[in-house]
């Protein structure tokens, strides 16, 4: 009984941190991809690779190979997302007006919580519905359109009455 416990609890660890390490990885790798490929190139890729990896989650069956694929997806979504996000991020702060920035982080924050609370209520009752299975089935299915949502088509944005141009230092930030 002691060595099943033992390997539970070491398979829920790994299950756990090696996607985190995911997360680590994808943060590092962001600024020097956007870097080697462009901000824009970075959030298309990106972006639309962490939509792929839900879908999996419906096949997990139990065991070791059903622990095994869920660590190998939780790490690719959390590896992109980590690569995504900051990358972003920074897009809508660079065409946000300086006057305006911690409304928009506030306003951000408080819709990005509000619709993860809202989808995960949303999804319970799917569940409950459906089973768990489909319902994760079909979220990783409707995870797949949100890259058409990603700006494919570059616009050449007017700048702001009194920006400076584009790659001109800001006077507001240390030198």
């Amino acid at each position: 009984m002691w060595a099943a416990y033992a390997v539970s609890t070491f398979g829920t660890r790994l299950a756990f941190a090696v996607p985190c390490l995911g997360g680590l990885l994808g943060s590092r790798l962001s600024r020097r991809l956007v870097a080697r490929h462009g901000q824009r190139r970075v959030l298309l890729v990106a972006g639309t690779l962490r939509a792929c990896w839900s879908v999996g989650l419906a096949f997990v069956g139990p065991g070791t190979a059903g622990l095994v694929l869920v660590m190998a997806v939780e790490f690719g979504l959390i590896t992109c997302s980590a690569v995504f996000t900051p990358v972003l991020a920074t897009r809508r702060l660079e065409g946000t007006p300086p006057d305006r920035v911690t409304r928009s982080l506030t306003a951000w924050s408080i819709t990005s919580r509000t619709v993860t609370a809202a989808m995960t209520a949303l999804w319970g009752v799917l569940a409950m519905l459906t089973g768990p299975r489909a319902a994760i089935a079909l979220a990783g299915v409707l995870l797949l359109a949100t890259p058409l949502l990603l700006p494919w088509r570059e616009r050449r944005r007017a700048p702001r009455p009194g920006a400076p141009a584009p790659g001109a230092p800001r006077p507001d930030l240390p030198r």
